[in-house]
């Protein structure tokens, strides 16, 4: 969606209500979830123009996520069940202008933990954008191997590995031949000092886009997809797969398994976006946030909080 940045001068609250949203049946959920443990659902409502379209998201230090819009907005803020303070918005200040909203359409987002600097991908660009902690932009690069990714089809997930190197993913299969192969790259580091990405094929579920990841302290990688069932009315339906990062070679196929199924009979919506949370006990807690497209009265903005045990996850071939 094309829509213009719009600045907010009043005072209204930047989310008016966090509704919990009533679980379904356990014994229902256990045939779509598999090893996940749906905790929590809830509808987070606001006025505020800046308040839309979450297509990544960070789970920070301090418990709270850090949310990225399709303009170049953020916000910040606690989950359900978390402490902390209000709510806080903020924007990607770009080096270059970006008046139109293929120039600041964020669809990915990572964290380096050593500095508190982010990098994202920018959709209508194909091209990754480094962050400082406070979101000015410090370098941008738009690689060789994603500049035949499409307007709307770009890097839709973007993660830093633990060995400091990077890996995107296209959103969709290249073609209608092979529809569950995507073009995807692999950084031998920073992506804007190491700018010559090596190729590979992430394969995942027939017909479904990538749309984001998160890695899980062990290295594995958990990936959403999504697919739009019929335009009128919306209905959606996701995918959460599991791939080893260990086992991404360039030139070869990544290969995923799927653990869950985020089916249109469950209360869901146009889910693009995913954080793993590691927790004391050793259980992992996922984090999955959907994108209403600025069309609040056709969409919502979702978030679920899932838990998850390691150990139950398998290890991809």
């Amino acid at each position: 969606m094309r829509s213009p940045r719009v600045e907010h001068r009043g005072k209204l609250p930047l989310i008016d209500a966090v509704i919990a949203l009533p679980l379904p049946d356990r014994r229902e959920l256990a045939g779509y979830l598999g090893p996940f443990r749906l905790e929590g659902m809830w509808q987070v409502k606001s006025r505020h123009p800046m308040v839309f379209g979450y297509s990544a998201l960070v789970a920070e230090p301090d418990g709270r996520l850090l949310a990225f819009n399709d303009s170049g907005d953020t916000l910040s803020f606690a989950p359900p069940g978390v402490a902390g303070t209000k709510p806080r918005a903020n924007w990607i200040r770009f080096e270059r202008k970006a008046a139109n909203k293929s120039a600041r359409d964020v669809e990915s987002a990572t964290r380096d933990p050593a500095t508190g600097g982010y990098w994202v991908g920018l959709e209508g660009r194909n091209s990754i954008v480094r962050l400082s902690p406070k979101l000015a932009a410090t370098g941008e690069v738009a690689p060789t191997g994603m500049r035949g990714w499409g307007v709307n089809t770009g890097p839709e997930a973007l993660s830093r590995l633990p060995d400091g190197r990077f890996v995107t993913i296209r959103e969709i299969p290249p073609t209608l031949i092979e529809p569950r192969l995507h073009d995807a790259v692999l950084f031998a580091g920073d992506p804007i000092e190491h700018p010559h990405g090596q190729p590979f094929r992430f394969d995942g579920p027939d017909n479904f886009s990538v749309v984001d990841m998160t890695l899980l302290p062990d290295g594995r990688a958990l990936i959403l997809m999504r697919r739009l069932l019929w335009p009128f009315p919306l209905r959606f339906a996701g995918r959460i797969v599991i791939a080893d990062t260990r086992r991404i070679r360039p030139g070869r196929t990544w290969h995923s398994v799927p653990l869950a199924s985020l089916a249109s009979v469950l209360p869901v919506d146009n889910f693009e976006a995913i954080a793993a949370v590691p927790q004391p006990d050793g259980r992992i807690t996922i984090w999955v946030m959907s994108d209403d497209n600025m069309m609040r009265v056709l969409q919502r903005t979702l978030l679920w909080k899932l838990t998850v045990d390691p150990k139950r996850l398998p290890w991809p071939e």
